[in-house]
């Protein structure tokens, strides 16, 4: 009786179905190099959205050389320039990230990422829609959602308390830029800088994040993520993860029939 009951065993792990193979819905590439005020941040921003990766099924590759512009992006689903200092890719890597663009390919810019000198890389200044100009010491603000069915704003309180460097931007291209969170420059004092610096103020609209279409692609800027830290903070992650999802998906977006 006991073979018997081990041949049936056998026989029913035999039939049984094998566990579905894990399959990632699309591929993300993470660029990350360090500069002289963001490195800290790295092996915890690593940490953190490798952990969501896996949690949502998304294959997510990380770099922090930006050589990984000279191979060909056409697999990745989005590009996310995580403080990254676009102002340093070479010609050639330029001009692939341009032809990646105009492929269709889309594109997220974390802080620092959105700051390239004036006239460096015009059209990497209208990729992400605003120029920087400044930005005041960190403090503590009260960051607004104007945008309630974005995917980035998911899970983030209408006032939501934050402290970072708000920064400073201004329009030289005359880019049209959708809203998404907006900082109360009420909530904290704008012109706090250092000594020879002048910061101002932008007035009652004074976009934290946004995102717009450039070439054939989809862009998600957020100026938010400054300190190390911020890369553990559960609704900031919420955030990040928002945004890469409707950048390449451009699902989510309530309102807007998903696309």
């Amino acid at each position: 009786m006991t073979t018997i009951i081990r041949v049936l065993a056998a026989l029913s792990l035999g039939l049984a179905p094998a566990p579905a193979l894990a399959e990632d819905q699309f591929k993300l590439l993470v660029v990350a190099p360090p500069s002289t005020y963001h490195y800290e941040y790295i092996p915890i921003a690593r940490e953190n959205l490798e952990r969501l990766a896996r949690l949502h099924a998304i294959g997510l590759t990380w770099s922090t050389d930006a050589g990984v512009f000279d191979g060909d992006l056409s697999s990745y689903a989005a590009v996310v320039l995580l403080n990254t200092p676009a102002a340093e890719f070479t010609a050639a890597q330029r001009a692939r990230f341009e032809a990646y663009m105009r492929g269709g390919g889309n594109a997220m810019v974390v802080h620092r990422s959105a700051i390239v000198p004036k006239g460096a890389w015009p059209w990497y200044e209208k990729l992400v829609g605003r120029g920087f100009i400044n930005h005041p010491k960190i403090q503590t603000g009260v960051v607004t959602v104007v945008d309630k069915g974005f995917p980035a704003t998911f899970g983030i309180p209408d006032r939501w308390i934050w402290s970072d460097e708000f920064y400073v931007m201004e329009n030289p291209y005359g880019v049209k830029v959708n809203p998404v969170l907006e900082v109360d420059e009420s909530s904290y004092d704008p012109t706090l800088t250092w000594p020879g610096q002048v910061s101002r103020r932008m007035g009652p609209h004074h976009p934290e994040a946004w995102h717009h279409r450039v070439e054939r692609g989809r862009v998600f800027v957020t100026l938010l993520g400054h300190r190390a830290e911020m890369y553990r903070d559960e609704r900031y992650l919420q955030h990040l993860l928002g945004g890469i999802y409707w950048t390449a998906t451009g699902m989510g977006q309530v309102g807007t029939g998903g696309r």
